[in-house]
């Protein structure tokens, strides 16, 4: 049965049209996710949304509990994950208010837990196509039946943060490095989605143009603000197309991923059986229970 997951960024705290809404609290082991979980059905589909940053805008790109809030996701039946969130463009023609569907990263995060796996159980998981084709596809069609301006496909590079770039940053991730745009919260969360099997796509919204644009200057957080609002409910004109995208329907069996990604644990545990610390194994018994 497909399950989707939309994980909220910036400006985006719930889901219109919920029915049967209801918020619960989820345990981990690795610790409490970043807020609540919106649970319901949207046009027949399961799903369950989860606000990154907390409501009211919590926790900051180095704070979300990014292992929690995955955790939490397939702890509650979680297939599909599809992440939103707001960038930054290096690419003129991906303007202020256009979503980017990534399908590849440059990860420079570096004060992160960035896997559910480590001394006591090690695994090692493909991440050469980081996001779920399917899934992103089914972002393409819901963003442009909202008639909403969608670019397929692009390099997203994760800062640390919370500074936004300096010039010469900005430069350099555009012209020599070829990301198309940059935020701050995608690393690790699509390492660990791979990790616990689910499908993971990325919609980044446009903001602004960094700082290396010549035109429009450093970074106006103001601007950021107006056009995140505006960023929003083009999410939720998106989101409420997914179902049909999707071609989803709750109590409908799921295929399996084309693309392989509810299968990325197959052949990635590398520590034998008899070798494996019962304390990992209690931790990722939602994670990675399908195969341990």
């Amino acid at each position: 049965m497909t399950k989707l997951a939309i994980i909220g960024g910036s400006g985006i705290y719930d889901i219109d049209g919920l029915e049967d809404a209801q918020w619960i609290s989820v345990d981990t082991p690795w610790g409490a996710p970043s807020d609540q979980l919106l649970t319901g059905r949207l046009s027949g589909l399961d799903m369950v949304f989860l606000p990154r940053h907390g409501r009211g805008h919590v926790h900051s790109p180095s704070t979300v509990p990014y292992r929690a809030n995955i955790d939490a996701l397939k702890r509650l039946g979680v297939t599909d994950v599809v992440s939103v969130s707001a960038v930054g463009s290096f690419r003129e023609k991906m303007a202020p208010g256009d979503f980017v569907l990534v399908d590849q990263f440059i990860d420079r995060t570096v004060h992160r837990e960035s896997s559910f796996f480590g001394t006591g159980c090690v695994a090692h998981v493909s991440l050469a196509h980081p996001t779920c084709a399917r899934l992103s596809a089914a972002c393409l069609a819901a963003a442009l039946d909202a008639d909403i301006t969608v670019h397929d496909g692009g390099t997203y590079l994760a800062m640390e943060g919370p500074q936004f770039s300096t010039l010469a940053e900005s430069r350099m991730f555009r012209e020599s490095w070829g990301a198309d745009v940059i935020g701050m919260t995608n690393m690790p969360e699509a390492k660990l989605a791979r990790e616990a099997e689910l499908c993971y796509a990325s919609v980044a919204m446009v903001t602004d143009y960094d700082s290396w644009h010549p035109d429009h200057g450093e970074v106006d957080v103001t601007r950021i603000i107006e056009i995140l609002t505006g960023n929003a409910g083009k999410a939720r004109a998106m989101v409420a197309r997914l179902p049909a995208a999707l071609a989803a329907r709750d109590g409908e069996a799921r295929p399996p991923c084309e693309h392989g990604c509810d299968r990325a644990l197959e052949y990635a545990l590398l520590t034998a059986p008899d070798k494996r610390a019962p304390e990992v194994m209690a931790r990722l018994d939602a994670v990675a229970g399908r195969v341990l």
